[in-house]
């Protein structure tokens, strides 16, 4: 995984570059006021510093569709030149409004590192670690607001501090950053997908996963184009096929679905559990109608579940089938290999000339994961076998040279690709068919108890075989839409995934149940995040802290008031830095959900303590000192759960079309938020005063708390396209619950 980590590295520092500009420019103002004297304007002094927010907010509203449209990383590189163009013209800034449009032109970049970031973390790194690499935005953010408080105090040490060195040495990172976007970061391999670009798309995932064999989560990003219909939970017995059938024909069973492994005559088969529900899912830990609370989203109970029953996965190697490294063996007869990439792939009709000679496997897929003559449905060819996924008639799902195992297919955090083949009769009498995709996952450990797996499956078992209880989520493939079986009944089953995406982004996705679902809970927790106090607390901290007695001990050291408030800042701000660090490591092992429920009630007490410290006189010491407790608390708390992770769930929650569409609609309901916290403030202070302030704050994480157990479902460890699906069959299950 040292691939994804160090692109995830590289691109952090566009929010290393956010912090260092957020504290250079409150360093800096100091200075600026003198020079231009504006003591007594307010308003151009709250200008230069607000004209970045602005900037931000503009960008973020055409970033997401941009991004959708030309890519990640483009706008990533966009980003880096306008933070070294904004920084050479702050290091020249001749009068005011040169230094207004500077601060617009950085606001920019600001906005398309923040809104982007996250989302390209999130769509290259490995699930896994997903959340630890996507904590790196909020401590590379710390860290360079570190580093420019340290500058801004060593340049006030001096006799004549330039403000405009303190703002224009940014250009100087900012080179660094453009080079690591040109020459290193690659472009994300979900977007490349969903343009057709997939010989590129398995070059980038080759070199992220630092391995050749990346077909299975090729596979899942095709999958993710589009999130499927007819969503059903399942639960499968999984275990060798002559356990459960022996001599029996598996052909000429329906309900079974047939593994094979790379080994010669080694084959699994997986058989529904009998009398599930197709609605809800089925679980020991009770139906998705028991809800805990009447209130909770059944979103959250059905990620609970599986995160209850699921053992902890501590690498990409999928648990379900640690026996082979593949899901499936090479049958028998394959197709030929076929270049799936859009630059080479001429179309003549309704047929492909896309075959590839088989000693251009390098240059090529080598796996069209579904072949052509595998599903057509042309009345003289045999379909595949009922639930084959491999060993089919004419083809394979996955091909290779004979005897080669092919691909992996675990998708990450235990989980596991697979296809059915099904079939129904249609109205005119007619059978139709048509692959649906199943998301596997281990329920429990291997067994062997012969009476668990009769009295699950009603099959004769083995007393020494070995089996699997798996989750499964069934849905239909994006591979096999129903569309194409009405326009293409004969000829390629595969739709390009260029096809499936032609149209781009529309804003009539964003009301479809799930989209509408996982924006609800990205905007109000990005609102929350904001009302939840910690502009305030950061504000006010250089005067909580001198009133300590902080203040006095640096004024001994012959510190100036500007020194000693931008020291202050410096030292709070290096106390995050350990705290965001533990907060990484625990972000895929607790959880985004459970670190949010732990740490919320941390902030409400450091609220109130500094409601109780500002209402009543327990002497000043005393006062200080519950003050000086109550901020260092709320700091530490606050990094390590309502500051990264709305962000991470923002980024993980959507589907691939629309995500740097939703994405956009969150940051910019972050950035509104942020200017409105910040100018009402100042009125708020001297309405109802610091206790009141603080007082409604903690009002707001309390609501917090409330809405994050209640709706914010755990995500980690689960590859994006799983989560978007879980979030559609969620909506399908609240929508049913209101009908009953």
């Amino acid at each position: 995984m040292n691939g994804a980590v160090l692109v995830a590295v590289a691109a952090a520092i566009g929010n290393l570059l956010q912090g260092w500009d957020n504290a250079t420019i409150a360093g800096a103002v100091l200075y600026i006021k003198r020079e231009f004297h504006l003591e007594s304007e307010p308003t151009i002094e709250g200008l230069i510093v607000a004209t970045s927010l602005v900037g931000a907010t503009l960008i973020t509203t055409c970033s997401g569709p941009i991004s959708d449209c030309l890519g990640r990383r483009p706008l990533l590189i966009i980003s880096s030149i306008l933070y070294f163009v904004s920084g050479l013209v702050m290091l020249w800034s001749p009068n005011v409004y040169v230094l207004l449009l500077a601060r617009l032109l950085d606001g920019f970049g600001i906005g398309l590192a923040v809104t982007l970031v996250p989302v390209y973390i999130s769509e290259t790194a490995p699930p896994e670690i997903r959340g630890l690499l996507n904590t790196l935005p909020q401590f590379t953010g710390s860290g360079g607001m570190f580093l420019s408080y340290c500058m801004v105090f060593g340049m006030s040490l001096m006799e004549a501090p330039s403000w405009r060195v303190m703002l224009g040495v940014l250009f100087i990172p900012s080179i660094i950053y453009f080079l690591l976007t040109v020459f290193f970061l690659p472009e994300s391999p979900r977007w490349l997908v969903s343009k057709g670009r997939m010989l590129e798309a398995k070059k980038v995932l080759q070199r992220l996963r630092g391995r050749e064999d990346v077909s299975g989560e090729l596979a899942l990003l095709v999958e993710g184009l589009g999130v499927g219909t007819d969503i059903s939970i399942e639960e499968y017995i999984i275990g060798p096929a002559n356990d459960f059938t022996d001599d029996h024909d598996i052909a000429a069973d329906k309900d079974h679905i047939k593994l094979y492994g790379p080994e010669q005559g080694h084959s699994w088969v997986a058989r529904p559990v009998s009398g599930q529900s197709a609605i809800g899912l089925p679980s020991r830990h009770g139906s998705m109608a028991n809800q805990s609370l009447a209130l909770m989203d059944p979103l959250v109970t059905l990620f609970g579940s599986v995160h209850e029953k699921l053992p902890e996965q501590g690498s990409m190697r999928s648990m379900l089938f640690p026996h082979f490294g593949s899901m499936f063996s090479v049958g028998g007869n394959h197709p030929r290999n076929e270049d799936w990439d859009e630059e080479s792939q001429a179309r003549d009709g309704e047929d492909y000339a896309s075959d590839g000679a088989a000693g251009d496997s390098d240059d090529n897929l080598q796996s069209p994961l579904i072949s052509r003559q595998a599903t057509s449905m042309d009345k003289d060819m045999v379909p595949p076998a009922h639930g084959s996924m491999s060993s089919m008639r004419h083809g394979s799902l996955i091909t290779g040279n004979a005897g080669d195992p092919v691909g992996n297919t675990g998708i990450g955090g235990g989980w596991q690709l697979a296809w059915k083949w099904s079939e129904r009769e249609g109205q005119d009498g007619k059978k139709e068919g048509g692959f649906k995709r199943i998301y596997l996952h281990q329920e429990g450990a291997p067994g062997s108890r012969r009476g668990s797996l009769v009295s699950l499956t009603g099959a004769d078992a083995h007393a020494d075989s070995e089996y699997i209880q798996a989750a499964a989520l069934v849905s239909q493939s994006a591979l096999y839409p129903k569309e194409l079986v009405n326009e293409n009944p004969v000829g390629p089953a595969m739709v390009h995934p260029s096809e499936t995406v032609a149209k781009g982004p529309s804003w009539r996705d964003l009301f479809e149940p799930g989209v509408k679902h996982a924006l609800a809970v990205g905007v109000g927790i990005q609102i929350l995040q904001q009302f939840a106090g910690i502009n305030g607390v950061l504000y006010y901290t250089p005067q909580i802290l001198e009133q300590a007695g902080v203040g006095v001990l640096l004024s001994n050291l012959g510190l100036s008031s500007a020194s000693t408030s931008l020291l202050i800042s410096a030292l709070t701000t290096l106390l995050m830095l350990p705290c965001i660090a533990v907060a990484m490591r625990l972000m895929d092992i607790s959880g985004r959900r459970t670190l949010l429920l732990t740490t919320i009630p941390v902030l409400i007490i450091s609220l109130i303590l500094l409601v109780l410290g500002s209402l009543v006189d327990m002497g000043s010491v005393v006062n200080a000192s519950i003050s000086t407790v109550s901020v260092v608390l709320y700091f530490c708390f606050f990094v390590m759960g309502f500051g990264p992770i709305p962000n991470i769930l923002c980024a993980e929650i959507f589907p691939t079309r629309v995500r740097g569409l939703c994405i956009a609609i969150c940051a910019l309901t972050f950035w509104i938020c942020d200017i409105i916290v910040t100018y009402t403030l100042p009125v708020m202070l001297k309405s109802i005063g610091l206790a009141g302030v603080f007082g409604l704050y903690a009002i707001v994480c309390i609501i917090s708390f409330v809405f994050v157990y209640l709706k914010v479902p755990e995500t980690k460890g689960m590859p994006l396209e799983v989560i978007s699906e879980f979030f559609a069959v969620g909506a399908k299950q609240a929508a049913a619950a209101k009908e009953n």
